[in-house]
């Protein structure tokens, strides 16, 4: 089944693209103790799949809870998060063992995760029952529950950590944690069916996108009040920062278009099409280029931000969605949600007669329903099965 998926995604690419080949490839010199994972959650088959980023092969499949959704890293220590939606608990995986060590339990519905700072914390929006649940990663469990709006979709936390941001979907609102107090300080009405929250580096900003309303939200987080309700496109679903916090990306799934925000003025500086039905989008950290998934055109756009504009498509697998970067920047990982796998673009230098400075390197097999993915690179404290 798998071969013949794959030569289904194969076929069309070469017809499209005119040129696909998986040529011989040079990786960097990683050093013996170097490690880089992906790790993607597949929603049906209630597993994450790891794959070797210095190698681009699968090394484990990991069972863990029902319905496995968001997935974050410890920005701290050699650990990866899972939600499960369906089972309301969290799986703790080692990276280094890659292996699941844990899991705590939380409320129901979770669907994403987010870690403080400091690596300490962990905060889990449960939209099944109006809390967030806040998690000790020391003693891995939950220290507290907090009380948010209705169907709380994500909880953001500030790159300071100071604050939480709650996007609750049913009531239209969003919540403002204080991490200190571990308590709500205030909740502010909005626009409709606030889903997608990105915060400004500087810990002032957050911006949540309203898909029902086509509005993205601007609030001051030190003060607690709306700023500015922008119009965007129909159908707003997520966000993407520019990592130096100038400029915003908006989403707009039903309208085929990004929306560019200028996130100092509270401004739209343009719209513009790129696809069918754009779902999220990975900005390079160097804030040169874009990287949008088009969930009904099988393809991802690479939008140029300085030119303004979009210079390639590449065709991939069947719907893809959840994207993210490798560590150098030099691939760009892609998952296709309906045909359960992971399309790797490569980018490098153009050789003589090649078109475009984009390469599909391969499609990695993964499982059912893949719904997020997030990579995780760090020097190994011990070399185990010669990996």
């Amino acid at each position: 089944m798998r071969k013949l998926l794959f030569i289904a995604v194969l076929v069309p690419l070469v017809l499209a693209g005119g040129w696909f080949y998986f040529h011989q490839r040079t990786l960097p010199a990683y050093g013996p103790l170097y490690r880089e994972y992906a790790y993607i959650s597949n929603g049906k088959s209630n597993t994450v799949t790891v794959i070797d980023l210095r190698t681009f092969q699968p090394v484990r499949t990991l069972p863990v809870g029902s319905e496995p959704t968001g997935v974050a890293a410890n920005p701290k220590r050699n650990e990866i998060y899972v939600v499960n939606s369906g089972s309301s608990n969290v799986s703790v995986i080692d990276a280094e063992l890659n292996k699941v060590v844990a899991t705590i339990g939380v409320f129901g519905h979770p669907f994403f995760i987010d870690v403080s700072p400091d690596g300490r914390r962990a905060y889990v929006a449960n939209s099944g029952s109006a809390n967030v649940s806040v998690l000790d990663l020391d003693r891995r469990m939950a220290v507290a529950t907090l009380r948010v709006g209705e169907s709380p979709g994500l909880a953001r936390v500030s790159p300071d950590g100071s604050t939480v941001v709650v996007s609750n979907r049913a009531d239209n609102s969003v919540s403002i944690i204080d991490t200190a107090r571990l308590a709500v300080r205030s909740a502010i009405n909005i626009c409709i069916h606030p889903e997608d929250i990105a915060i400004l580096p500087d810990s002032t900003k957050a911006f949540v996108s309203c898909s029902g309303s086509g509005q993205v939200a601007s609030i001051d987080i030190k003060n607690d009040k709306l700023l500015a309700l922008l119009d965007v496109g129909k159908s707003p679903i997520s966000l993407a920062l520019k990592p130096d916090g100038g400029e915003l990306v908006a989403f707009n799934f039903e309208a085929g278009s990004i929306s560019i925000i200028e996130t100092s003025p509270n401004e739209v500086s343009g719209s513009y099409v790129t696809g069918t039905q754009p779902t999220r989008g990975v900005v390079s950290l160097d804030n040169s280029r874009l990287y949008i998934s088009n969930f009904g055109s099988n393809n991802i756009a690479v939008y140029d931000i300085d030119l303004g504009k979009v210079i390639a498509y590449l065709p991939v697998g069947t719907r893809p969605d959840a994207l993210a970067l490798s560590q150098n920047q030099n691939y760009l990982l892609v998952l296709d949600s309906a045909s359960g796998d992971l399309a790797v673009i490569q980018k490098r230098q153009p050789r003589k007669l090649e078109p475009s400075e984009y390469s599909l390197l391969t499609i990695i097999p993964v499982g059912m329903q893949p719904n997020q993915i997030v990579v995780k690179s760090f020097r190994a404290t011990k070399i185990l099965d010669g990996r």
